[in-house]
């Protein structure tokens, strides 16, 4: 997991060539976020971001009580009137210091996040995986191309490293899950056993859409075998809460 901080970098990277070009009509748009407007979803990724950098800094992080979705929609009304060019000086500020800044930490570090604490590498992996998810709540609505890439096997192993915490939490039984994913560039990714009584076969950009809550198990070409594969498909999530 150690090229997880130049992979974090890198989706920062192609986010911010999308945001860079954006016009004002754009910004304004209705992301695929309900309710959302692209300069909401940016808004919230800045707060997330900062949150993460008061983890860093040594803060406890306490959630808020309440629907996390609730939460996040509070907090974006609150501060929704910054223009464009401030919002995006405010998050690559808050983006850019992150993948350093976590690298940096010593070797057993753990940080704060929400409601429990991660390591710096497994944090830099959830951070990827929300602004991939949000990266397309932007641009798949303006039309917009962002490519799938390698990086996707960071957001895979979350969602699957994450399995027997979102079966425990959604109270179904659950068991263990062999993955083989595709990756866009043809490789095969496996996850887990591959002893392991249920598998999910299919394309990694499926499997972490699923995991994203962007695309349901049955629109899917996700193909699962044995006990537990289908449950999982609808548990799977790709963040650490």
């Amino acid at each position: 997991m150690t090229e997880i901080f130049d992979d974090l970098k890198a989706e920062y990277e192609q986010l911010d060539a999308v945001l860079a070009e954006l016009t004002a009509d754009q910004w304004a748009h209705p992301s695929a976020a309900a309710g959302w407007t692209v300069s909401d979803v940016v808004l919230h990724l800045t707060q997330s971001e900062e949150l993460v950098a008061a983890s860093i800094a040594g803060d406890e992080l306490i959630r808020p009580p309440g629907d996390v979705d609730a939460v996040a929609d509070a907090l974006v009304a609150a501060q929704r009137d910054i223009a464009p060019a401030a919002l995006l000086a405010r998050w690559r500020a808050a983006a850019f210091a992150t993948p350093g800044a976590l690298r940096a930490r010593p070797k057993g570090a753990r940080l704060s996040w929400v409601a429990t604490s991660l390591s710096p590498a497994t944090l830099a992996t959830t951070r990827l995986a929300e602004h991939w998810a949000h990266a397309h709540d932007i641009t798949d609505p303006l039309g917009i191309a962002y490519p799938d890439t390698a990086r996707l096997r960071h957001i895979a192993w979350l969602g699957h490293r994450t399995l027997p915490y979102a079966f425990e939490v959604e109270g179904i039984e659950g068991g263990p899950v062999h993955c083989e994913l595709t990756a866009p560039d043809g490789d095969l990714w496996r996850l887990g056993d591959p002893a392991a009584a249920s598998a999910i076969t299919g394309a990694a950009a499926d499997f972490c859409r699923v995991g994203a809550r962007r695309l349901s198990p049955a629109d899917s070409a996700l193909k699962a075998t044995g006990p537990y594969a289908a449950q999982a498909l609808t548990v799977l999530r790709n963040y650490a809460l």
